[in-house]
């Protein structure tokens, strides 16, 4: 199973994303789970998580988190986040998590 944390600045603005990447991952077969909070919430759960994905009105965080954890993280592009495009974001984290050497 594929853990993907998704970061944002109340952890609500990503809920539409997180529901459409849920129906991404069943579809493509991906047993994952994906949830979604603040910041601050994400940084205390960080290690609970193989791939760590932040909103783009978070990216301040970015380096803060690497500096935290050795998990792969990174910002999602605001194309694929102001959209919802589950599938890409799914895609995004399925790469992260294989170039890092994370089984799935």
């Amino acid at each position: 199973m594929l853990r993907i944390l998704l970061c944002c600045s109340a952890g609500m603005s990503t809920s539409l994303l997180v529901s459409k990447m849920e129906t991404a991952a069943r579809n493509s077969g991906l047993e994952a789970k994906i949830e979604a909070m603040p910041v601050g919430e994400g940084k205390q759960k960080i290690n609970d998580w193989d791939v760590v994905l932040l909103g783009p009105q978070v990216t301040y965080a970015l380096a803060e988190f690497k500096a935290i954890t050795n998990k792969p993280v990174s910002t999602i592009p605001p194309a694929i986040y102001a959209t919802a495009k589950g599938k890409e974001a799914v895609e995004m984290a399925v790469k992260m998590a294989t170039e890092a050497g994370i089984q799935i």
